[in-house]
């Protein structure tokens, strides 16, 4: 069975930084894409980033986060990472990671996702 586990999320000032990773465990033959979503309540979640497999990685990022979240990633360790930076109130939400994988004992590509963590901000 394939788990995604969140950690580093927390309370953390406007202004600051926050860095939160997702380990994928268990029976996984292969990783596609690796991103972040978020949620607050009574909204939908919404993308934050997202990178893709290989060395290269590809990325995007939602234009509320651009030019202040990176996302990277560890292909060795099944690990993707989101560095949180000048964050404000508004980044206030649930983080969940996700990943597009195929299970050793399955054809096919499907979606897993983290257990949620949450990141808020305020002074």
């Amino acid at each position: 069975q394939v788990q995604l586990v969140e950690s580093g999320g927390g309370l953390v000032q406007p202004g600051g930084s926050l860095r939160l990773s997702c380990a994928a465990s268990g029976s996984i033959f292969s990783i596609d894409a690796m991103g972040w979503f978020r949620q607050v309540p009574g909204k939908q979640r919404e993308p934050v980033a997202a990178i893709s497999s290989g060395g290269g990685g590809t990325v995007l990022y939602a234009a509320s986060v651009k030019g202040r979240f990176t996302i990277s990633r560890d292909n060795a360790e099944n690990t993707v990472y989101l560095q949180m930076m000048s964050v404000k109130p508004e980044d206030t939400a649930v983080y969940y990671c996700h990943a597009g994988l195929k299970e050793r004992t399955s054809p096919w590509v499907a979606d897993y996702w983290g257990q949620g963590t949450q990141v808020t901000v305020s002074s």
